[in-house]
């Protein structure tokens, strides 16, 4: 069976689709095979990021990998379980047949607490939660006590993940792989960032996460979602020199999937 990636966050603005779509592109590039799903049903902003990345390559004749995309089918509701909720139906439905055909199935999560949402979770082998590097971010994980940052106890979002490994245990299935990535490290607030990351390694022992390094604050990422592209492509494309802050950003999408160490998956980009 496929292996499942969640890309989860109740918090908009953390960078998810963007994580999500360089984690698919690059499994894809490897050789592998990947479908996604997109449960924004609004935004659906990962799927709008790959239908932009077919119509680029229609437009200027490049041949890129493209990982395949489904919406949730649409089920009329008498032919719904009685008792089963139907969007749960439907996420069921679309994730049993991706996981047919593909070697991964990624989900990318609303940035807000839906059923969905919840469903979703508990379906995660592995969950990455990127997380802006800051305590606003953070408080979505802990809730800290204000004189001194203490962590007095799990927040929103943590409870829901452990929810969803209660979920999972109870159904006999391995426990998720828990994987929280710090989004927009900047080059300054150095004292910030130093207090972020010591809060998070207490944090993570503490609750069960392991701390991947995500991606920095680079103006690059907004210039490529309307092409559809991500950083590994710019060398195919011929179009975009690779400076040095590219080349960089491209060494921290391999250490995230490095980080990640999924089943069956070598670095080799």
């Amino acid at each position: 069976m496929a292996h499942i990636i969640v890309v989860g966050n109740e918090k908009g603005g953390s960078g998810k689709s963007t994580t999500s779509m360089h984690v698919a592109t690059a499994l894809v590039r490897m050789g592998h095979r990947v479908g996604t799903l997109d449960l924004d049903l609004r935004q659906q902003s990962l799927g709008r990021y790959i239908e932009n990345r077919r119509a680029f390559c229609e437009n200027e004749g490049h041949d890129l990998a493209i990982p395949a995309y489904m919406n949730l089918p649409d089920i009329p509701p008498e032919q719904v379980p009685q008792g089963v909720n139907i969007n749960d139906h439907r996420l069921s439905l679309a994730v049993q047949e991706l996981r047919q055909d593909n070697d991964f199935v990624l989900i990318d999560c609303p940035g807000s607490h839906t059923r969905l949402s919840q469903l979703a979770h508990s379906l995660a082998d592995t969950l990455i939660t990127p997380l802006n590097d800051s305590f606003v971010d953070f408080d979505l994980l802990a809730r800290t006590r204000p004189k001194d940052g203490a962590i007095l106890g799990p927040s929103v979002y943590s409870e829901m993940v452990w929810a969803a490994r209660q979920t999972r245990a109870e159904a006999g299935l391995k426990p998720i792989d828990w994987i929280v990535t710090r989004n927009r490290l900047g080059s300054q607030q150095m004292h910030n960032k130093r207090k972020v990351g010591e809060a998070l390694g207490k944090l993570s022992r503490r609750i069960g996460f392991r701390v991947a390094p995500g991606f920095s604050e680079r103006v690059i990422f907004r210039e490529l979602f309307p092409r559809g592209l991500t950083l590994l492509d710019l060398r195919d494309i011929g179009g975009d020199r690779l400076n040095l802050s590219n080349i960089a950003a491209r060494q921290e999408v391999r250490d995230l999937i490095k980080t990640l160490a999924l089943p069956g998956v070598t670095v080799r980009f």
